[in-house]
C-alpha cells in the first residue's frame, strides 16, 4: 500500500509542477484537466503526509519514554498517535478501494406494488413520498416520468428521476423488495397484514453509455391518463417505446408535449438497457450485484417496515432503527450511511484478499 501511496504522491507533485509551468497557463483545457486530476488525489496525498508526520511524532515520543519525568506524558501522546495512525490507515485504504463507476450518476427510480393488493399500492405511495421528502431535505431536483394511481390513494407504479451528481451512490442500496407489516386502514379485525413493494434504482445512462439503434425501437403514442386537463386527455401526448432486442418497455405521460414525453421515456429506456448490460457483465464475472450489499436483486427482501413496533430492519446488514415516523418522512441518513459503510468494508476486505490489495 505504501508503494501505491508514494506513486500517487509523485503523480501529485508532477501535476503541481505542470500547473506552475508557463506553457500550461496558455492552455485552458490542460489547466482544467490537471486541476481535476489534482483534486481527485489531493485528499489521498494530504492524508498520506499527515500519516507520515504521525509516525515521525510517535518515534519522537518513544525516545522520551526513557526519561522518568516525561514517561507518562510521552506514553499518553503515543496512545493518541497510535489511535490516529489506525484511523488514518483505514482512511488511506478506503481511498485506494476501486470506486463504483456509477456512483457519480443521477438516478431513475421505479416503485411498484408487489404482493398485498391495495395495501401494497398504498405503501408504494408512502415510499414515493418518503423518497420525495428525502430529495427535498437534500434539495435535489425530482421529476416524475410516469405516475399511475389506483384511485384510492394507492399507486399502480411511479417512475421518477433525481438529476443530481452522486445520487446513485446515496440510493443504490434501495434496490430490492421492501416489506411492510401493519394493520391496513381497511382491516376491521385489527389483523396485521404483510405486503411487499419493489424498488429499482437505476444509474441514469448517457447516450455514450448505451448504443440504441433507431430501427430497434417501436414508438407509439396514446392519450395520457395523467392529471393535466382536457388537453392531455384528448391528445396523444403519451409515449410508449419498446426496445425489440430486449423487450424492455418505457412509457412517459406526465409532460404536456409528446416531445418532452419521448425524451424522458428514452432516458428511462437507456437506464434500463444499461442496467441489463451491467447485470449480464456481472453474471459473466460470477458476481451478480456484488457492487451492492447483498445481491441487490429485486426478488430479494432487503428491508422490513414493522409499523406496530415502529421498527425498520435492513436484513442485509442486520441493522434496526426505531424512528418510523421520521424515517417515512425522509430521514434515511442513518440507514443509508450504514449501508455505504458496509459496502466500503466489503470492498476493502475484497481488495485486501487480492495480491494488489495486500501490498
Amino acid at each position: 500500500m505504501v508503494d501505491k501511496l508514494r506513486e500517487i504522491e509523485r503523480r501529485y507533485e508532477h501535476i503541481e509542477a505542470s500547473l506552475q509551468d508557463p506553457a500550461t497557463a496558455m492552455n485552458p483545457a490542460e489547466i482544467q484537466r490537471l486541476g481535476k486530476a489534482r483534486a481527485e488525489i489531493e485528499p489521498i496525498v494530504e492524508e498520506f503526509r499527515a500519516q507520515q508526520k504521525r509516525q515521525f511524532d510517535r518515534e519522537g515520543a518513544r525516545e522520551l519514554l526513557s526519561d522518568p519525568d516525561l514517561r507518562a506524558e510521552a506514553q499518553s501522546e503515543i496512545d493518541l498517535l497510535e489511535a490516529a495512525l489506525s484511523a488514518g490507515e483505514l482512511r488511506l485504504k478506503g481511498f485506494l478501494i476501486p470506486k463504483d463507476p456509477n456512483d457519480e450518476k443521477s438516478v431513475i427510480v421505479e416503485i411498484r406494488p408487489a404482493a398485498g393488493g391495495d395495501e401494497a399500492g398504498l405503501f408504494a405511495a408512502e415510499l414515493f413520498r418518503m423518497y420525495s421528502r428525502y430529495a427535498e431535505r437534500r434539495r435535489w431536483k425530482l421529476e416524475v416520468v410516469e405516475h399511475e394511481e389506483k384511485g384510492i390513494g394507492a399507486l399502480d407504479h411511479v417512475v421518477f428521476t433525481l438529476s443530481v451528481k452522486g445520487a446513485y451512490s446515496h440510493l443504490k442500496h434501495e434496490s430490492g423488495v421492501h416489506r411492510v407489516q401493519r394493520v391496513p386502514a381497511t382491516e376491521s379485525s385489527g389483523r396485521i397484514h404483510t405486503s411487499t413493494v419493489t424498488v429499482a434504482v437505476l444509474p441514469e445512462a448517457e447516450e455514450v453509455d448505451v448504443d440504441i439503434r433507431a430501427e430497434d425501437l417501436e414508438v407509439s403514442t396514446f392519450c395520457s391518463s395523467s392529471a393535466g386537463g382536457q388537453h392531455m386527455q384528448k391528445n396523444e401526448t403519451a409515449i410508449r417505446i419498446v426496445h425489440r432486442p430486449t423487450g424492455l418497455v418505457s412509457t412517459c405521460q406526465d409532460e404536456r408535449s409528446q416531445l418532452q414525453n419521448k425524451l424522458k421515456a428514452m432516458a428511462v429506456l437507456r437506464a434500463k438497457i444499461y442496467d441489463l448490460e451491467q447485470e449480464r457483465l456481472a453474471k459473466e464475472r460470477g458476481a451478480l450485484r456484488k457492487g451492492q450489499i447483498g445481491s441487490g436483486d429485486r426478488s430479494e427482501k432487503i428491508r422490513t417496515y414493522n409499523f406496530p413496533q415502529s421498527r425498520i430492519t435492513d436484513h442485509r446488514i442486520g441493522l434496526s432503527v426505531h424512528n418510523m415516523l421520521t424515517f417515512m418522512d425522509g430521514d434515511l441518513e442513518e440507514l443509508l450511511t450504514a449501508l455505504s459503510e458496509a459496502e466500503q468494508a466489503r470492498r476493502l476486505a475484497a481488495a485486501e484478499s487480492t495480491p494488489d490489495g495486500a501490498n
